[in-house]
């Protein structure tokens, strides 16, 4: 009897210490998952109006400035290829899919998203005047669910350099897209900066990219040098706008980098893949520090840098010592 009570006694002891090690996988196992899905994943919507280089390095500096602060994202990257109705649908659908954050590249991919939500928050890059093209309502207090970076260049350092380039430039011609607000904004700003430089600005609008070609021949025959914006069709035909002004021997200075890449001679500018970094801080702070859009001021580029061209340099036959190129870094095609 006492034996049969004894043998009871430890096969409940061995199921009790069975079921508490079951307990302690079990509750080891919970805070296993827990601790790892306490690194929440987001998914990030990125809308991105065309395809080309300025836009390309938006992108891959948003990605790149995320994976550095330790954000850990899913990315879903859809491309307009430059169709805006098609940037309409690409954020409707980020809308339904009720994604934790939209970040759009450029100004119509921008709009397209205000327009589709007033929840989600959205954030933008490669707008030059967010207010001017209607996404918000001031650079300092943007109200809603939308801020970003804005790419508008120091302009100014950039018009002085066809002064010290070569002092008998007087007509600077520039090349817009005229279905691009962002486009007409900075011919608006070069005008009015052009007088202090002693320029006078000669726009050519097109609606086609297949126009560009024609329209460079035309631009060229009245103007001394060509001052090259941040526009998406400009992007797209950098290499034809390029040649044709180097065939014809004639001074180039660009927005931003990636043009020089393109032939361009010169910039003072911004970099599209740092303003992605930029970017990327602030997609941060709304998703891990939990700040609104709304109370976040837009940011210009903080970091710009000087680039040329060395094969255009030479085939101009400008000489190195130009001060045009004090400070800047070469690169090559």
């Amino acid at each position: 009897m006492i034996k049969k009570k004894m043998s009871k006694l430890v096969l409940g002891l061995a199921v009790g210490s069975v079921l508490l090690s079951g307990c302690a996988s079990d509750s080891s196992s919970s805070k296993a998952q827990t601790d790892k899905s306490g690194d929440k994943e987001f998914t990030i919507a990125i809308s991105q109006l065309a395809e080309h280089p300025a836009l390309d390095d938006a992108k891959k500096g948003f990605e790149d400035g995320l994976k550095d602060l330790g954000v850990n994202a899913k990315i879903d990257y859809q491309n307009a290829q430059g169709d805006i109705p098609t940037a309409t649908t690409i954020s409707k659908k980020f809308t339904r899919d009720e994604v934790d954050l939209i970040y759009t590249i450029a100004t119509p991919a921008a709009q397209a998203a205000k327009q589709s939500t007033e929840n989600i928050p959205i954030l933008f890059s490669a707008v030059t005047d967010p207010v001017e093209a209607g996404i918000l309502d001031s650079f300092k207090k943007p109200g809603g669910n939308i801020t970003g970076t804005s790419d508008e260049a120091p302009m100014d350092r950039q018009l002085k350099l066809f002064n010290e380039l070569d002092p008998s430039i007087k007509k600077v011609g520039i090349l817009f897209n005229t279905s691009e607000a962002n486009s007409e904004i900075q011919v608006e700003m070069a005008k009015e900066l052009a007088s202090d430089f002693g320029l006078e600005i000669v726009p050519m609008g097109v609606s086609n990219i297949n126009d560009i070609p024609q329209s460079m021949d035309s631009l060229i025959k009245k103007v001394d040098g060509l001052y090259t914006i941040a526009d998406n069709m400009v992007a797209d035909s950098i290499a034809v706008i390029a040649e044709k002004a180097n065939s014809n021997n004639m001074i180039t200075v660009a927005a931003e980098d990636s043009h020089v890449k393109g032939g361009i001679l010169i910039t003072d500018g911004l970099s599209y893949y740092e303003l992605g970094k930029q970017t990327a801080n602030m997609a941060k702070s709304i998703l891990i520090d939990k700040e609104s859009p709304s109370t976040i001021e837009v940011e210009k580029a903080q970091n710009t840098k000087k680039v040329f061209n060395e094969d255009t340099m030479k085939h101009l036959g400008i000489k190195k010592e130009n001060i045009a190129f004090k400070d800047a870094t070469k690169i090559n095609q």
